[in-house]
Formats: structure tokens, sequence, C-alpha cells
């Protein structure tokens, strides 16, 4: 972050502006908390859901990964709806779109219909995201509030999930697994009238949408998981395999061909050409899978094996959701005097350890003396890593690039995590699949073979850590922005996912 000179206090705004700003951001903290929410809210309702619509559990993953997909694929394509159409368009758009797939989610009859309207909410999400962070950009007049601003919706964005998972237990325990979905209709509708009250209109900017980028980037992804989860299910020489693989080669290839020949790529091939970057986007990858793998298969456990309650499972997630939030407020402090690199690897040794702690997860295993003591390791390398990977992955880029490096690393995450969690689900049908006993050995035993996987992808993304992360020291202690020379305020901006850049310091009058 850009560090101040000494200047003259800038004026404070007039009590009616402060006024219209602090009830801006009640409705757009609000918003990203819905959209947070819906991350986790429900994975705790999964054993619900497979009950209620017939799910098989490798099936049951495309509840997660329908959405995270859509999301992730849509991200950088939905950065551009509030340049190009107006931030308040844009931002009721986006809530509209979200709160429609929630309604008709929950009215979910069959499998298939919720999984498309997942997809929906995906895509509103990728809207809503980084119009709200444009919105605080460029919506707040002064430093101050701007900081203010920045530092609500870090918190909003930080509880979020801890919330989703009891807020997900309460619903389902005390109501239906439908209400996960449906408690978004009363604010979504909300949100949409109260944004013409409190949202000011905003200048379009020229340019045009990379429709085909973001198609075949998104399609490709999709197959790709497909090919992986159906081949748990009927074999890695069944037609429908194969040809999911071979529509991903091809997608994917178009995605390559379209990015370099358009004048306004959804994502700049020049952006893979650092080492740095390359590193973090398979750290990005490994960390996303491993911990929407965790949460699935511990969800399954807690509720199918030790009889936990949608609610007992939504608070015995909580010690791991804490744990990250306060590691990674150490870590904010930290870094500046220890760099970034250190944090990394030893991060992600500790999501490693975790993860072949909990490979060792069977049908006696406790909470307490069994799987406590993982999840909290985990949350502790988890806490030490966020932070200085999302440094790394937007620092060194040209300010042209700086909106679609943060997006791309966002992007990646939740497309990467959905490919590494289809991998992990086609190893656990592998592993079930001549299993004999109960049901709580077959699905330890499947478990135990996820977490392995995972283990694997997380090793692999430490060595490119270690390979090729070579962070500069000096930008890190000195909070530079991505894209600024050194001595050069960054000015207040937006990445492409959401990702702000730190707002310009105040300059003197």
């Amino acid at each position: 972050m850009a560090v101040s000179t000494p200047a003259v206090a800038a004026p404070a705004s007039p009590p009616r502006l402060a006024h219209r700003t602090g009830l801006m951001l009640v409705v757009i903290a609000i918003a990203q908390l819905m959209v947070i929410l819906d991350a986790t809210i429900v994975n705790v309702a999964l054993p619900s859901m497979q009950t209620s619509l017939g799910f098989s559990t490798e099936n049951l993953s495309w509840v997660v990964n329908a959405y995270t997909l859509a999301f992730g694929g849509l991200l950088l394509l939905g950065g551009r709806v509030g340049d190009l159409l107006g931030r308040r368009p844009a931002f009721i758009g986006g809530i509209l779109l979200f709160t429609l797939g929630s309604l008709l989610g929950g009215l979910a009859q069959n499998s298939g219909w919720l999984l498309g309207m997942r997809v929906v909410q995906g895509a509103g999400a990728a809207i809503v995201v980084p119009t709200v962070l444009s919105l605080i950009a460029t919506g707040f007049p002064t430093e101050r509030e701007r900081n203010r601003a920045f530092a609500v919706f870090a918190g909003v964005s930080g509880a979020g999930g801890a919330i989703g998972l009891v807020a997900g237990g309460l619903l389902t325990e005390w109501v239906s697994w439908r209400w996960v979905l449906l408690v978004n209709v009363p604010i979504g509708v909300a949100l949409c009238l109260a944004a013409p009250l409190f949202i000011g209109k905003s200048p379009r900017s020229e340019g045009r949408f990379d429709f085909g980028g973001a198609i075949t980037s998104t399609g490709g992804v999709a197959l790709l998981v497909y090919g992986f989860i159906h081949a748990s299910e009927s074999g890695w020489r069944e037609a429908t395999t194969i040809g999911s693989f071979v529509g991903a080669v091809v997608l994917l290839t178009a995605f390559v061909l379209i990015e370099s020949r358009t004048s306004q790529p959804i994502i700049p091939l020049r952006l893979f050409a650092s080492r740095n970057r390359s590193g973090i986007y398979a750290l990005g990858v490994a960390m996303m899978g491993s911990l929407i793998g965790m949460f699935f298969f511990l969800t399954l456990f807690f509720q199918n094996v030790l009889a936990y309650s949608p609610l007992k499972t939504g608070l015995a997630f909580l010690p791991l959701s804490v744990s990250i939030i306060i590691v990674s407020g150490v870590m904010m402090q930290l870094i500046p005097k220890i760099g970034q690199r250190l944090p990394l690897v030893a991060g992600t040794v500790l999501i490693t350890a975790a993860l072949l702690w909990l490979s060792a997860i069977s049908a006696d295993s406790a909470y307490l003396s069994d799987l406590l003591g993982p999840m909290l390791l985990y949350g502790f390398g988890a806490g030490m890593v966020f932070m200085p990977m999302t440094m790394v992955g937007v620092s060194g880029v040209e300010m042209r690039d700086t909106g679609a490096a943060s997006g791309l690393l966002n992007a990646t995450q939740q497309m990467g995590g959905s490919l590494s969690l289809a991998v992990i689900i086609t190893v656990y049908g592998a592993a079930t699949s001549d299993a004999t006993g109960d049901a709580a050995h077959v699905l330890a035993k499947g478990a135990s073979a996820g977490f392995l996987v995972a283990a694997a992808i997380t090793i692999v993304a430490l060595a490119c850590v270690v390979l090729l992360v070579r962070p500069v020291a000096e930008d890190a202690a000195a909070g530079m922005m991505p894209g600024a020379d050194a001595g050069t305020e960054a000015e207040p901006g937006l990445s492409a996912d959401g990702s702000a850049s730190a707002p310009a310091a105040e300059k003197p009058k």
C-alpha cells in the first residue's frame, strides 16, 4: 500500500454525503456477505441434498463445482460488465441473477435442476464481486472513507466463510436444506430496491466483452472436470469420458488462440511469462482444491459417520475458519519484516502435513483426538499463505495488467480448485469401487485416498513455490502496489475479479 506523505488533511465529507456513503457501504457489504456465504453455506447441507435429490457421492461434488466453475470462469468477464454498462446497473443485474438462481435452486425437484441454478448463482456472483470493489474504489471521496470501506469488505470476506457454515447448519437442521438457497431471496430483493437510492451512477467506458475467451475457458475446464468425475463412475475408456477430455482439449486450445489474437483479451497470456506468478497459480490451485476437498469429505464424515447434526457440523468447522482469520491477521504485521517467501513455503509445508495427517482417517476416528489437530494445522498453514500468495500474484506487472493479474489469480483458484476436487473425487471413486464393509468404512477409505492425493497436489505446488517464486523483498517491505515504480504512489484501482488495489494517498492541497 502506498504510504502517504505528510499533507494537509483532506476536508471531511459533508454530513449528507457521509450519510449517503455510509448507507452505500451497508448495501455493498451485505451483497458481498451474501455471495461469500454461498460458497460455504451449502457444504453443511450436502448430505441432506444427496438424500433429497438422489445424488451419488461423486456427483454430489457438482453442487460445489457448478458454482465455483461459473464464478471463476466468468469472473474476468464480470469485471468488464460494470466498466462497460455502468456499476449500478451491473450491481443490480448481478444481484437479480444471483437471487433468481437462489429462488429456483431452492425449489429444485431433481439434481439437474439444482446444478443448473448453481451455475446461475455463480454467474451472478461473478458480476457482483468485482462491481462491489469497484464501487468501493470509486465511490468514497476521501482516503479515510476508502480505507474504512476496504476494512469492512475484508472483514466481511474473512468472516463470511465461518458464518456460512453455522448458518447452513442452522437452516438445514431447523428448517430445510432448501433454505440455504432461499434465504438469499429476501436479501437480494432488498438490495435491488436499496441500490438505486444509495448507489450513484457511474460513467461507462469504451471497449467490448471477450465472450469467446470466457466461453472457451469455462467450457474447457468444465469438460475436464466432468471427464474426471465421469471416469470415476464409468471408467476411463467409456465414450463419454473420452469425449469430455477431447472436447476440453479443443476448447482450451481455442481459448489460447482467441487470447493470442484478440486486442482486448480476457486473460493476457503474457502474465504467464513470470516465474513468480506461475508458481503462485500452481499454489492457488492446490490451496483451493485441498480446502474444498477437506470441507467436502469432512462434512460427509461428520454427518454420516459421527452422526453430527448439520448445526454441529457447522460448529465443528469453526476452529479451522477462526485459525485462518487469526493467522492471516498476524501475517499482515509480519510480512513487511520477514518477506513473502518464508510464509509461502512454511504455510504450504503445514498444509501438506495436515492433509497427510487427515489421510489416516478411519471409521473409528474421533473429532477431538483425530480431526481437530489436522484441521487447526491446515488453518495455520492457510493463514500463512493467503496474503503473500495474493501479493506475489499481482506484483511486478505493468499498470495496464494489474486488474487482469489479480483477476487471473482468483479465477485460477476457483477453476483450478474445481479441477483438483474432480481429481480427488476420481481417486475416491476408484478407492471405494471394490471396498467392503459398512458405509462408514467405505467412506473413510475413500476419504483417506482423497486426502493423500490432495497432499500430493500440494507437494507439487510446494516444489513450484521453492523453485519458481522469488519475490522482491524490497517490494514487500515497502508495501508497493503492483505495477507501481519505486517512489510512485498507487492510484485507486480495481482488479477484474474484484481485488482492489490500495487507494491513492491523499495529495497536499
